[in-house]
């Protein structure tokens, strides 16, 4: 079943990645600095937000890495790749009036559907992987944040107490607004919070959240086989998202702090 999912989610990819391309129209990419923030230009001309704002944020590095982005695209400019642009815009627009109560409560709410808690009744193979892969990443959550967590057999959500759902607002709550947009989109990835949290503390690479998020999708494919691009290009499309939305994450802590030596930096 995830797999006819995912054949129809690469699909509508691609759709939207034919809608979102446009020509490369500029040829240097830099960062301003303007009143303690930062400016994209392309060429000489300021970058902009869907909604028509001046694309700005707080620190160089951000500014650096979102440059970079747009100085990476070569002929066309695939928007669909662009993942830091994607989230600096939504942090800057905010189309859906979102606070940061509100993403918090929602990655909360998504810990009961967490990819790790959903262990198969249908395979011994299966549940023997995913407790020897999945477990210690749980285990890690809960002493970590000092919570208790149950994995369920079930197509039924394990209960997640609400004294867990606090500690985990709390922290995440302790981030910047932005920082919390990372986190949310990473959630939405990789379907999975405890997978995201432990990327972020490091505890686990990029790739190995990946890894550990596809473990039921893998051992069908080991099985029954895969359509070859297909599977590749799922696995390198969330590793993409992930690292982005990570990055993202760190870029807007509070330890990230930057003051130019230059008014201009040119990263072409």
């Amino acid at each position: 079943m995830h797999y006819f999912k995912y054949r129809k989610f690469a699909t509508s990819c691609s759709i939207i990645r034919n809608m979102a391309t446009v020509k490369r129209f500029y040829r240097k990419t830099n960062i301003v600095s303007s009143g303690g923030r930062f400016e994209i230009t392309l060429d000489q001309r300021k970058l902009k937000t869907p909604q028509g704002k001046i694309f700005e944020v707080d620190n160089k590095p951000l500014a650096l890495a979102v440059a970079a982005e747009w100085d990476a695209q070569k002929d066309v400019i695939d928007r669909s790749n662009m993942h830091l642009t994607a989230l600096c815009n939504t942090v800057i627009d905010n189309p859906h009036k979102h606070t940061k109560i509100d993403m918090v409560n929602y990655i909360v709410n998504c810990l009961e559907m967490d990819t790790l808690l959903f262990h198969t009744n249908e395979s011994d193979e299966l549940y023997k992987l995913q407790t020897e892969k999945w477990d210690p990443l749980v285990q890690w959550f809960c002493d970590n944040y000092s919570v208790n967590m149950v994995k369920t057999q079930s197509i039924e959500a394990p209960i997640v107490s609400e004294e867990t759902k606090m500690v985990l607002v709390r922290h995440l709550m302790s981030y910047d607004y932005a920082a919390v947009h990372g986190f949310m989109y990473g959630v939405d990835a990789i379907k999975s919070v405890i997978l995201t949290l432990a990327a972020a503390e490091r505890v686990i690479s990029i790739q190995d959240a990946v890894k550990l998020s596809r473990l039921e999708e893998d051992f069908q494919t080991s099985h029954w086989g895969s359509v070859e691009w297909f599977h590749d290009h799922n696995k390198y499309d969330l590793q993409t998202r992930l690292a982005a939305a990570i990055l993202f994450v760190h870029l807007n802590s509070s330890s990230v702090t930057s003051l130019p030596k230059n008014n201009n930096e040119n990263v072409s």
